[in-house]
């Protein structure tokens, strides 16, 4: 049986995708509470985090997983209030942050219990919704799959945004060298800021030709790319030997014509991977190396999340017009 903090009550409002479409097809709604089962647990929901893949839902291209929700959003904050009777983690009224296959946009949202990690003491509720989907993301691909290493070179295409700044803060937490891309001065200077060792304007240099000069002739050891297509031959370029590739999505394209000749003769390593589909468990592995590894560094190494805005809930559409305009440098969130 579930144990409760509250009163809960029966509906709540989510913003729905009304159809496929431009951002004002994203509505407010009444929607069901939803119900729990006996691993997960029911987050009332403070903030929610806005992320790439939510703009893709909204137009039809990443549907969300069979059994899924049809609301939007991969990851919330706020106080748990309801728990299912297997979950022995967490309690009613535990202050967390959770990665969800879908639901966040909502008032309250069904976790599994192993995707729910606690709030930093040094983060505010509001802050933590911007922590899951990009840290989650960051570490699974930059450090499980490609094995980031102290003293290596950290190439982070999309520099500004919510999972290139997190790239950085990580990056640097774990003595990488970052070298990152971004579209213009202003956000480049904006990643110095944050911490990037380097920062290439890609639309006034070429970044293999910059990252090549920056390590002498050696190039990235590690290169986490969300743009795909063109860039992952050039990717290659700029790799050093030994190098590892993490393709994280296709903003540039879904396909790439390689010379495979460039990859045997560094012995390059490509990897890709998704996170929303994969299965509970995968999601709570990386959740507690995480919490193992990454948590106590928001107190060591004063990590702490770029917000760029914050919108109310109803006001769902707007945050994805300006997510889609490419002026947000950091994260944007949607409060409750």
């Amino acid at each position: 049986m579930a144990a409760t903090s509250s009163a809960v009550p029966v509906t709540m409002t989510a913003i729905e995708i009304r159809e496929p479409g431009p951002p004002e097809v994203l509505q407010p709604t009444q929607r069901p509470v939803p119900e729990i089962g006996p691993r997960e647990v029911l987050v009332r929901v403070v903030a929610a985090g806005v992320n790439r893949p939510d703009i893709l839902q909204r137009k039809g291209l990443y549907p969300p997983p069979p059994g899924t929700t049809d609301i939007p959003g991969l990851e919330v904050s706020g106080e748990v209030v309801r728990v299912g009777g297997d979950v022995k983690e967490f309690a009613p009224g535990a202050q967390v942050c959770a990665l969800v296959a879908g639901g966040g946009y909502a008032q309250y949202a069904a976790v599994p219990a192993v995707q729910c990690l606690p709030v930093p003491a040094t983060v505010s509720l509001e802050e933590a919704a911007a922590l899951p989907e990009t840290f989650f993301t960051v570490y699974f691909n930059a450090f499980q799959r490609a094995g980031l290493r102290p003293g290596e070179t950290f190439l982070v295409h999309g520099g500004s945004g919510g999972i290139g700044t997190t790239a950085i803060l990580l990056g640097k937490a774990f003595d990488a060298r970052v070298i990152v891309t971004a579209g213009n001065a202003q956000k480049c200077e904006a990643c110095l800021e944050i911490g990037a060792d380097y920062a290439i304007n890609y639309n006034e240099e070429d970044f293999v030709a910059t990252t090549l000069r920056i390590t002498a002739g050696k190039g990235a050891d590690v290169i986490l790319d969300m743009v795909g297509g063109s860039y992952v031959a050039r990717n290659a370029a700029a790799a050093a030997v030994s190098g590892r590739i993490a393709v994280i999505a296709t903003q540039g394209g879904t396909t790439a014509e390689i010379d495979l000749r460039a990859f045997m003769m560094k012995r390059l390593t490509l990897t890709a991977s998704t996170l929303r589909a994969q299965p509970v468990e995968n999601k709570g592995r990386v959740a507690a190396a995480l919490r193992e590894n990454v948590w106590p560094l928001f107190t060591s190494k004063q990590l702490r999340p770029r917000i760029h805005a914050r919108f109310p809930l109803a006001q769902a559409a707007a945050a994805h017009a300006l997510m889609e305009s490419g002026a947000h440098i950091g994260k944007i969130i949607l409060l409750t």
